[in-house]
């Protein structure tokens, strides 16, 4: 099962299919005029994401290569007219506001992506957990988007008003171009929140020239601002020798 979890952070995180991937755009900036409709179209395509990732998945050794992609079309117009018929009947209001897009997940690249690069070649569970962790990424991408542009739009969220009185929507958030705003703000976040994390603790003192200050792993031997020697066959750079044979690293500036 550490697998399958793998997979679910995989797709929520590291291989986000809205924000790293830049994955079914034509849904995430048509639809995401309000957070429902960025929820409701998320855990839609969530439910034939997982669903047909595990039966291309049991169905891998018997579908042939050569047709594989008819195939997989086929598999996954099931599941979304299957998805699409439980809409109309609990849901119609849901299914009305997404309209044209839910037969469009039939096509969409992410489903298609999934299937083509992990499903076909993978076991059924890692699939399935691959189809549900990529299913949830695109959920909280679409939702998240969704939020900020009824918000500013409308000064609602989820249908209830946050905004006081006095506040004047931002009636362009609730249009096309606000979309491509808040996707483009909320990617820049992430980016930013990555790069701190990974920068985390990093020393910047040579950072001006250019230098990655992992002295020990440095090919440059002359660098003058060298922290660290190296033995080589018996000899030292700028360090001792210990007579043992191994590797000793010495502050060259110390022995200065």
């Amino acid at each position: 099962m550490n697998r399958a979890g793998e997979r679910l952070i995989n797709g929520i995180v590291k291989e986000n299919p809205t924000f790293v991937l830049m994955l079914g755009m034509c849904p995430t900036l048509a639809v995401t005029t309000s957070a429902m409709n960025g929820l409701g179209m998320g855990l839609t395509t969530t439910a034939v994401l997982a669903m047909s990732n595990l039966f291309i998945s049991l169905l891998r050794r018997i579908i042939p290569d050569r047709v594989r992609i008819p195939a997989f079309i086929v598999i996954i117009a099931s599941f979304v007219t299957a998805v699409q018929l439980l809409l109309e009947g609990y849901l119609p209001e849901l299914n009305k506001s997404l309209g044209v897009y839910i037969p469009l997940i039939v096509v969409n690249c992410i489903i298609l992506g999934r299937a083509e690069s992990f499903a076909y070649s993978n076991p059924p569970i890692p699939s399935l957990f691959d189809g549900i962790g990529m299913g949830l990424g695109f959920t909280a991408s679409l939702t998240c988007i969704g939020a900020v542009r009824e918000i500013l739009g409308a000064g609602e969220l989820f249908g209830y008003g946050l905004m006081p009185d006095s506040f004047v929507p931002i009636r362009i958030f609730g249009q096309a171009p606000g979309a491509f705003f808040v996707l483009a703000a909320l990617a820049a976040l992430q980016n930013f929140i990555k790069e701190k994390r990974r920068n985390a603790g990093r020393s910047y003192q040579k950072i001006g020239s250019g230098c990655s200050e992992d002295c020990t792993n440095c090919s440059d031997m002359g660098c003058a601002r060298r922290f660290y020697g190296e033995k080589r066959n018996g000899t030292q750079d700028g360090g001792r020798d210990t007579g043992t044979g191994g590797l000793e690293y010495v502050n060259l500036e110390e022995e200065e």
